[in-house]
């Protein structure tokens, strides 16, 4: 959970405060310099998708395995589908 020498310092204000759409598919990625809204290891590098929002958080159906859950997290640790 550490980010390469090049990669350290401030989080821009843009990916922190990231809006997303119900529908809109993510990927779980997190972010080690803030811990607010940090979901469980397992989960990372997971895709799923935006449900709804709850607070400053999203809401996040992903399948882990063969059962779907859902995952809430800060914007900061989703980083949008291509």
């Amino acid at each position: 959970m550490a980010k390469n020498i090049r990669e350290r310092g401030k989080v821009s204000l843009g990916k922190y405060f990231q809006k997303f759409n119900a529908g809109e598919r993510v990927y779980l990625v997190s972010e080690p310099s803030i811990h607010a809204g940090l979901f469980h290891s397992r989960f990372y590098g997971k895709a799923g998708t935006v449900i709804g929002k709850r607070g400053e958080c999203y809401e996040v159906r992903i399948n882990d395995i063969n059962k779907g859950k859902v995952i809430i997290t800060h914007p900061v640790h989703l980083r949008r589908s291509a």
